[in-house]
């Protein structure tokens, strides 16, 4: 039996490897949109994508972390401020991102724009505070996507939607895990087959979603070599934990959470 396991276990580390050493060629011609680059992952992924020599299109919040990003990166990259929530900011963006493009498109879009509060157990939330996070992380997602698909079909591109592990467990009430469950179900209708146009029916839209895989980081190897960052706990813990019985996954996530200290 540990020998079938050990054979598994290679296995997934040679494919991963094979996966890494992918290198995309022409990379200077390629232009790549990722939302939400004001921190975090984003503002990462922005930096290490310019530095690989793609044609980085951020956005930020506001000007002054656009202009942070900007002093961190090369003449390439370019900011644009975006407000996910906002129709006529996804509009400005699209057509920005657009003059930008011309006749090349958009090679990559990058759904990272989120946010995790108001969080808490459900009955201490209202409407509002569950729209908060739908707004951003879902319907903001939706928009943007939907506004860049024409760029994205012309380049023959890929879109990367920043999911988590909340989009397969729910551990914790609010409007977070509720968008991830979302961003799953948007991904794959896009995979679906349609039509690209009346002159080749059947052609899918675009290339297939690429997925951060569910992870806390990024795993952009459909972009440009990187280094996948899914985590051990996601890929050996959640994943798995998200086929079991939930009254199985009850108690290991009671038996994972911490524990108060003293007390009755």
């Amino acid at each position: 039996m540990w020998q079938l396991l050990l054979a598994l276990v290679s296995l997934y580390y040679l494919v991963r490897w094979l996966r890494e050493r992918q290198v995309v060629s022409n990379l200077s011609d390629k232009y790549v949109l990722i939302t939400g680059c004001s921190s975090g992952f984003g503002h990462l992924l922005a930096r290490q994508l310019d530095r690989q020599g793609l044609r980085v299109l951020a956005t930020c919040r506001n000007e002054a972390d656009a202009e942070k990003l900007r002093a961190q990166a090369s003449s390439r990259l370019e900011t644009v401020i975006l407000d996910v929530t906002k129709s006529e900011s996804i509009a400005a963006a699209v057509q920005w991102v657009k003059e930008r493009t011309g006749s090349r498109g958009l090679w990559g879009l990058v759904n990272n724009a989120g946010t995790g509060v108001p969080l808490g157990p459900n009955e201490w939330l209202t409407k509002e505070d569950f729209m908060k996070v739908l707004d951003v992380n879902l319907l903001g997602l939706i928009e943007v996507t939907l506004g860049m698909l024409p760029l994205v079909r012309k380049a023959r591109g890929r879109i990367v939607n920043v999911s988590s592990v909340g989009g397969r467990l729910s551990l914790f009430g609010g409007g977070y895990c509720i968008s991830k469950y979302g961003v799953e179900a948007f991904s794959d209708s896009l995979r679906e087959p349609v039509s690209a146009g009346a002159s080749q029916p059947g052609r899918p839209l675009c290339g297939p979603v690429r997925f951060a895989e569910r992870a806390g980081s990024l795993s952009l190897c459909s972009l440009s070599r990187g280094d996948p960052a899914v985590g051990s706990r996601l890929t050996f813990l959640y994943i798995p934990m998200s086929y079991l019985p939930t009254c199985v996954v009850d108690a290991v996530m009671c038996w994972l959470s911490p524990k108060p200290v003293g007390g009755d």
